[in-house]
């Protein structure tokens, strides 16, 4: 499970053109809204800012910080359309976009088609992204709010404690079975085989089948 949802939702051509231009609060000339896309790694990012007719504004790499990813969203102006990949720790950068009036959009990782590029770098993946965003041919995955996130933390961390215990588990049995050393009990772990694991209980050679540790 992941903070994305796994399930896409269909791009809204309509939607995305309503959101090229606005109108300002006293009732001024409609302003174009400016599209970003944010090519998002461990350290740094690359971030292209472009008008809804595809002319690029500016490309700019930035040491992902959340300053300076905020003083560069500054440079959209008010309520741009940004997008970035749900890749390795989007959690902070939407946050931070979204504290800064920016409309998030989370490309889903398997649910674009990037064509057959000969060239990939960085400034490319965000342009791409922007373009598909722009053009309303973007492949979304859901935003899950920062309350539901934290659950989801939660539920993945017990999972993977579960599961090192069970790996544990299955390590002593294996340790017994190479040692020819049979389990007098149904469950080694339940209250009759932690007794039987006691130090006072070895402290001689283990007995075939555990016999003293029947009672």
């Amino acid at each position: 499970m992941s903070g994305a949802s796994a399930s896409r939702r269909r791009p809204s051509k309509d939607n995305t053109r309503a959101s090229q231009s606005k109108t300002n609060d006293k009732g001024g000339p409609n302003v174009e809204r400016q599209y970003v896309g944010i090519d998002l790694h461990r350290r740094r990012s690359v971030i292209v800012r472009r008008t809804p007719a595809g002319e690029t504004l500016e490309t700019v790499r930035i040491d992902n910080d959340p300053v300076a990813l905020a003083l560069e969203l500054a440079k959209a102006g008010p309520d741009p359309e940004v997008v970035l990949e749900a890749t390795y720790g989007w959690y902070w950068a939407s946050d931070v976009l979204q504290a800064n009036g920016a409309n998030v959009h989370l490309a889903h990782p398997l649910g674009n088609n990037w064509g057959h590029r000969r060239v990939k770098n960085d400034e490319r993946d965000a342009t791409d992204l922007v373009d598909l965003l722009r053009l309303g041919r973007l492949a979304e995955s859901w935003i899950a709010p920062p309350e539901l996130r934290e659950l989801r933390e939660l539920v993945r961390y017990r999972a993977k404690l579960v599961a090192m215990r069970s790996g544990l588990k299955a390590q002593v049995h294996a340790v017994l079975a190479k040692e020819g050393v049979a389990v007098p009990m149904s469950d080694l772990f339940g209250v009759a085989g932690r007794a039987c694991s006691t130090p006072a209980r070895w402290d001689g050679p283990t007995p075939p089948g555990w016999s003293r540790c029947g009672t």
